[in-house]
């Protein structure tokens, strides 16, 4: 009747088919998620371009001015 050879084959290309199908879906998913990610940081911007978060402007200007605090005293051998 049937050969145990084509049996496995058999198994293998059904295997093979559903790990393409479930990789293929979450390829779309993860596509669809990006696309989501997107849309949101390009409201985001839109957002901060009108200057309704000036608080969280002043948080990063502080921070910028600590990181250049600290790259001038690496370049000056300072240990902090």
């Amino acid at each position: 009747m049937f050969e145990p050879t084509m049996i496995i084959a058999g198994a293998s290309l059904v295997g093979l088919t559903i790990v393409a199908a479930a990789l293929l879906r979450a390829w779309y998913g993860w596509l669809a998620l990006k696309r989501q990610e997107l849309e949101r940081h390009h409201t985001g911007t839109e957002e901060r371009e009108t200057g309704s978060s000036v608080g969280a402007a002043r948080i990063e200007l502080a921070d910028l001015k600590e990181r250049i605090k600290k790259l001038e005293a690496i370049a000056s051998g300072v240990d902090l």
